[in-house]
C-alpha cells in the first residue's frame, strides 16, 4: 500500500512539473513574439459612466498581432484588427517608426445578456511598430481586407551613409 502511495505521489509530481513547464514555455513564447503586442486600449470617462457595468468589466489589454516583413524593394507591415473598419485606422510614419492608433467601437445587439468570458478589449489605442529600414513615405499604400491592416512602404533610395575621412 506504502509503495503504491509513493507511485502515485512520483506520477502526481510529474504531471505537475510537466504542467508546469508547458505553462511556463507558453508564457515565454507570448512574451517573446508578442512584446509589442500587447496593446492599451483606453476608454474616456464619460463612455464608461454611459455604458452598461459589462463594458467597464470588460479588458483593457489584447493583443493586435502584427508582422513587418522585408523585401528587396519594399517593407510590408501586417497587423490584425478584427472587428474594425478601415476608417477607424489611422497611420502615421515618424522616421522608422510606423503608428497605428484606433478605436475599436463596443456594439451590443441586445441589453438583456449575460456575459462568461469576456476576452476582447474596446476603445482608442496605439500601436508602435518599428521598421527596419527608412522608407519613402510619400509612397506608401495601405489596405484592409479580411481584419488585416497592410501597410506597404517602399524602400527609401540610396543609403544614409557617409564615410568622412579623418585628416
Amino acid at each position: 500500500m506504502l509503495d503504491s502511495l509513493r507511485q502515485a505521489g512520483k506520477n502526481i509530481g510529474r504531471e505537475i512539473s510537466r504542467t508546469w513547464e508547458n505553462l511556463s514555455e507558453g508564457w515565454r513564447e507570448l512574451l517573446s513574439r508578442s512584446n509589442n503586442a500587447l496593446t492599451h486600449f483606453a476608454r474616456n470617462k464619460d463612455e464608461e459612466q454611459t455604458e452598461s457595468r459589462a463594458l467597464a468589466a470588460f479588458p483593457r489589454w489584447s493583443l493586435l498581432a502584427g508582422e513587418v516583413e522585408e523585401m528587396e524593394k519594399e517593407v510590408v507591415v501586417r497587423v490584425e484588427v478584427p472587428g474594425m473598419e478601415k476608417e477607424d485606422c489611422h497611420i502615421t510614419i515618424e522616421g522608422n517608426m510606423l503608428y497605428l492608433s484606433g478605436e475599436k467601437r463596443y456594439e451590443r445587439e441586445t441589453h438583456d445578456s449575460t456575459y462568461h468570458v469576456m476576452e476582447r478589449a474596446y476603445g482608442a489605442f496605439q500601436r508602435s511598430i518599428p521598421l527596419p529600414r527608412n522608407v519613402d513615405i510619400d509612397k506608401a499604400e495601405a489596405s484592409y481586407k479580411n481584419g488585416v491592416l497592410t501597410v506597404r512602404l517602399p524602400k527609401a533610395g540610396g543609403e544614409n551613409i557617409k564615410s568622412i575621412p579623418v585628416s
